[in-house]
């Protein structure tokens, strides 16, 4: 398990882009993606608001002879694909999908793994009431036993492989043609962490050499938003203002807003790395992965929608990190924290950092993504581990927003972009079910 792990690849993809320029600028420059809905018409809501990505076409970030596929991948699945074509691109692998003919590829696929975190895949609603609706009885009343003998068959061929959550990582897989160690995390918004820490175990155990690991997943679309709707996660203010609606760790917050999107990042074994990198494809690093930890919260009061309101379990996950990366939390620069804008989810994530930095937690700045990009659930974590890996590689805070009245002891006031000496960064992520994780990386030199 000693094998050192780089960061080589960030493929970010949500409303602020896709790709980390596209991704980091808009960060630099403050510029939030949350804007009304597009997708469907959000006026029955309280909340309408959501960060969702422009004129998306999948068929950019495929290669010509897998482009029929594409008729058979739902929005969560295209968008793991693009943030899987832009991280090998960034990181300078030549895969089978990003490769001319007759080129060579950077690695033995038998020696690349993949792993992706996905939710729950939400059916378009039009593919799925235009079999509901031939499955009506005599009074025009939805009929279960119509529907078993005859509506389900009137579903597309291949419906369920959209909205299967291992086909994520089956399409990656088939395009980059990675033959090692596969698998899919469904654990809500931690999914792309646990995604992310089971890519650096494989790699530390000798079992693979690079791996695409993250996650991705839209809930942009009726059913999903009305699911967390229902769970009172949405903020019901913002509609007239949406890039300033959601506020993590602001004492006005109200709720947080939808993304989607996620990312995919490379993992590499540095010998393996720098091997590549002395070659044809030549490569950057962005950081080290030194410290992976995860946990389970336990609030039965709420069935685990929140987490415990000491946040215990989200300090556990901290703690086991540091412990493995073997760093002080003193030696902690930059914290990309879960924050939610949820005040209950806040507060206990707020309450962890006070458990592990003390009165030192006033003086180490937090990043929360989801001001920029709303919450984009199994894929929030990857995102929120690009713009950590990004921080540390140009030695640069990016702009922190709306975020005028911090909770107590949280350096997380609205402030611009700025240098800063970083060595160390840590991740958290924590999501409704309970689960949390947390990573640390470190600055890469060569």
């Amino acid at each position: 398990m000693s094998r050192e792990v780089l960061i080589t690849g960030l493929g970010p993809v949500s409303g602020l882009g896709v790709g980390i320029e596209s991704t980091w600028n808009a960060m630099l420059a403050g510029r939030s993606a949350v804007r009304r809905i597009q997708a469907f018409d959000p006026s029955s809501f309280k909340c309408q608001i959501a960060a969702e990505i422009e004129e998306f076409k999948v068929s950019k970030f495929v290669p010509k002879w897998y482009r029929k596929a594409t008729k058979v991948m739902a929005r969560d699945i295209a968008l793991a694909v693009a943030a899987a074509d832009q991280a090998a691109r960034d990181a300078g692998l030549t895969t089978k999908g990003t490769s001319n003919d007759g080129q060579a590829v950077s690695h033995d696929p038998t020696r690349v793994g993949c792993h992706i975190g996905a939710g729950l895949i939400a059916a378009e609603l039009d593919e799925l009431t235009s079999a509901l609706a031939t499955s009506r009885d005599g009074d025009g009343r939805f009929n279960i036993r119509n529907w078993g003998r005859e509506g389900m068959n009137n579903l597309y061929p291949l419906w369920l492989l959209k909205y299967l959550p291992n086909m994520l990582a089956c399409h990656v897989t088939i395009i980059h043609d990675t033959h090692g160690p596969s698998n899919t995390i469904t654990c809500g918004d931690t999914s792309a962490m646990l995604s992310i820490g089971e890519s650096l175990r494989v790699i530390q155990r000798g079992a693979a050499d690079a791996c695409f690991c993250g996650g991705a997943e839209s809930k942009v679309n009726p059913m999903a938003f009305l699911r967390q709707y229902f769970a009172n996660r949405l903020t019901p203010q913002g509609n007239d203002e949406p890039p300033g609606a959601v506020r993590p760790f602001c004492r006005t917050a109200s709720g947080t807003a939808l993304g989607e999107g996620g990312a995919i990042v490379i993992l590499e074994e540095r010998v393996s790395f720098e091997r590549r990198a002395a070659g044809r494809d030549g490569g950057q690093a962005y950081a080290r992965v030194i410290g992976f930890g995860a946990s389970q919260s336990v609030n039965r009061a709420t069935r685990n929608l929140l987490p415990e309101k000491d946040g215990r379990g989200i300090a556990q996950a901290i703690k086991a990190a540091l412990r493995e990366a073997d760093v002080d939390p003193g030696e902690i620069d930059l914290v990309v924290p879960f924050g939610l804008a949820l005040p209950a989810c806040d507060e206990a994530e707020a309450e962890a950092f006070r458990k592990i930095f003390g009165n030192r937690l006033a003086k180490i700045p937090l990043v929360p993504i989801k001001t920029y990009v709303g919450n984009c659930c199994a894929g929030a974590a990857a995102l929120d581990v690009c713009i950590a890996a990004a921080a540390l590689h140009h030695q640069t805070i990016p702009a922190v927003i709306n975020c005028c009245e911090p909770l107590e002891g949280i350096n997380a006031a609205t402030a611009p972009s700025r240098p800063a000496n970083l060595k160390h960064a840590l991740v958290v992520s924590t999501g409704m079910g309970g689960q949390n994780a947390a990573l640390v990386l470190k600055r890469f030199e060569d």
